[in-house]
């Protein structure tokens, strides 16, 4: 796998799009500690990008440059067509910024926590109530918001946290693990909030741990590891680097799978030739893998070639590489799931 992988073409846009975010050789150290080592970003506006990587990739330290928390110690970004370090308060007041944990009072209510982002946005105050009112609707909290928020669910706390957030009609919104330590409902909630966001023209930088949120939301996804990006382009861009599609077979009967695994190792289909090396436990898995590109041709010969020598499985799976096996390729991560490459199969190549 190359150590940097750049794609070009994505669903949300191309580098010919207008960017509402752009950095060249983003860099951030703390003492000896590189964090960032010359990022580059290219970001469409009207567009959700998301930016994953393992703890410590640097994930939240571009959110908090590119939100004007802190400064880079070099390289050039430009937000919301404000050049980053010569007008940050121009900045300031084109974006939004929910971190990984809630800006939420909880000592007073949520109506309370909208009306204090209102005053803080210098809003007037008969402006304040109508857009806390309007929001707190949109976001479904508005039998809630007379009660302290320290009564909130979690979910409940982070709609607000982004009801607050879109007080001054931010036109980018910087969304820092927005989902962590939601339950799969609010989680999915959230999902359409930042989708309906998007629709309303508004560009989301999203960092997340979570690849089936990426998955599901992101028009273009960068993979960042030891402070590189290793990796950027659509989910399906980024799947196509990846190799592990296979086609598995289960067997119930251990002389039907040892059957099967001799026919398989003297056939002269590529996709059916034996891993070089020693035998791993396949007796006990009674399974096989079938190296596979998921096609429906090549799945059609798979299957004809396996009524051509008599073998028939107890069960037949098809599995495509997804981001787990992405992230686990770009970042040098193990992947633990069952199921996955690594788990004691036997590997027919």
């Amino acid at each position: 796998m190359p150590s940097s992988v750049m794609l070009t073409s994505n669903r949300g846009g191309d580098h010919a799009s207008p960017a509402a975010v752009s950095a060249v050789g983003l860099r951030k150290s703390y003492g000896d500690r590189t964090v960032l080592d010359g990022i580059d970003l290219h970001i469409p506006a009207g567009s959700v990008f998301a930016l994953l990587g393992p703890n410590g990739a640097g994930k939240t330290t571009a959110v908090k440059i590119l939100s004007t928390l802190i400064t880079a110690d070099g390289g050039q970004a430009r937000v919301a067509g404000h050049d980053l370090a010569a007008d940050p308060q121009a900045v300031r007041a084109a974006i939004g910024v929910t971190g990984q944990f809630s800006a939420v009072d909880g000592l007073i209510t949520g109506e309370e926590n909208m009306l204090l982002m209102a005053d803080l946005h210098h809003l007037p105050r008969r402006e304040g109530r109508r857009v806390a009112a309007e929001l707190l609707e949109r976001f479904d909290l508005t039998d809630a918001a007379k009660k302290p928020a320290a009564t909130y669910s979690g979910g409940m706390k982070r709609r607000l946290d982004i009801a607050m957030t879109l007080v001054g009609g931010p036109r980018i919104i910087f969304l820092d693990e927005p989902t962590t330590g939601l339950d799969p409902r609010s989680r999915h909630s959230m999902w359409q909030i930042i989708r309906e966001l998007v629709t309303g023209g508004v560009t989301v930088f999203l960092t997340t741990q979570y690849l089936e949120e990426a998955d599901q939301l992101a028009d273009r996804i960068a993979v960042l590891d030891g402070g590189r990006i290793a990796a950027e382009g659509s989910a399906e861009e980024l799947k196509r680097l990846v190799p592990g599609g296979h086609v598995r077979l289960r067997f119930t009967d251990p002389a039907a799978h040892r059957s099967a695994a001799a026919a398989l190792r003297e056939a002269a289909l590529p996709h059916a030739r034996p891993r070089p090396g020693g035998r791993t436990p396949a007796d006990e898995a009674l399974a096989l893998r079938i190296p596979s590109d998921g096609s429906q041709r090549e799945l059609r010969s798979i299957l004809d070639w396996l009524d051509a020598a008599g073998i028939e499985a107890d069960e037949l799976t098809v599995h495509t590489p997804d981001l787990d096996d992405v992230f686990f390729a770009l970042t040098g991560g193990t992947d633990p799931q069952p199921g996955r490459p690594g788990r004691p199969e036997e590997d027919v190549r």
